[in-house]
C-alpha cells in the first residue's frame, strides 16, 4: 500500500524557478571567481559569430541556446564581452544582447538542469543535495506573474513512487482575469 502524499505547505511559484533543499545549506552564497559564461543572442548573433566566434551554449535539451564561451576567468570574460558590445555600439546599434554570468550557486543549479527535459538539476551545498527547477522562458511570468508578492503560493506535496518521488504543486488552471 502506497503512503499518502506528504503535504509540504504552500510554496511560491517564482518566475525564475524553484529551489528545494535545506534552508541552512542555502544560506551561504558563493562564487568561484570564474565566469559562468559570456553569451550573446539576438538579431546580429550570426554576424557576431562570424566575426568573434563562440560556441553554441545548449541551455535546453533541444540544443538551442545562445552562442558564447563557458568558464573563462571573470576578468577575461568581461573583456571578451566588450568586443561584441563595442561592435554593436559602433555599428548597427541595438539588436544584440550580451551577458556575463558569474559562477554563483544560482548558476550552478541552472547549469545542472541544462540537459534535463524539465530543466531540473541537483547540486551539493554544504554537504546537502539541493534540487533546482528552472522554467522555460515560455512557461513563466507572462502567465502567472509568480512569486509570493503576487499571491502565487500553492499547496505542494511530495508523493513516494516506485524508485522515485513526485513533487506536485496544485495550481488552478489559467483563466481570464486571474
Amino acid at each position: 500500500m502506497a503512503a499518502a502524499p506528504v503535504q509540504l505547505g504552500d510554496l511560491p511559484v517564482d518566475r525564475c524557478g524553484m529551489v528545494l533543499g535545506d534552508a541552512q545549506a542555502l544560506d551561504g552564497s558563493s562564487t568561484d571567481g570564474l565566469a559562468a559564461g559570456v553569451t550573446y543572442w539576438g538579431e546580429y548573433a550570426d554576424t557576431v559569430h562570424a566575426q568573434f566566434g563562440g560556441d553554441r551554449i545548449p541551455q535546453h535539451p533541444s540544443g538551442h541556446g545562445p552562442r558564447g564561451w563557458l568558464d573563462p576567468p571573470l576578468v577575461e570574460a568581461e573583456a571578451v564581452a566588450e568586443r561584441p558590445q563595442t561592435w554593436t555600439r559602433e555599428g548597427p546599434g541595438s539588436g544584440l544582447m550580451v551577458a556575463v554570468d558569474a559562477h554563483t550557486d544560482f548558476h550552478r543549479l541552472n547549469r545542472a538542469g541544462w540537459s534535463h527535459p524539465l530543466l531540473a538539476g541537483a547540486v551539493e551545498f554544504e554537504g546537502c543535495s539541493v534540487l533546482g527547477l528552472s522554467w522555460d522562458s515560455r512557461d513563466h511570468s507572462m502567465r502567472h506573474r509568480g512569486e509570493r508578492a503576487y499571491g502565487q503560493v500553492y499547496p505542494a506535496s511530495l508523493e513516494a513512487r516506485a524508485c522515485a518521488a513526485v513533487l506536485r504543486w496544485t495550481i488552478p488552471p489559467y483563466g481570464p482575469g486571474r
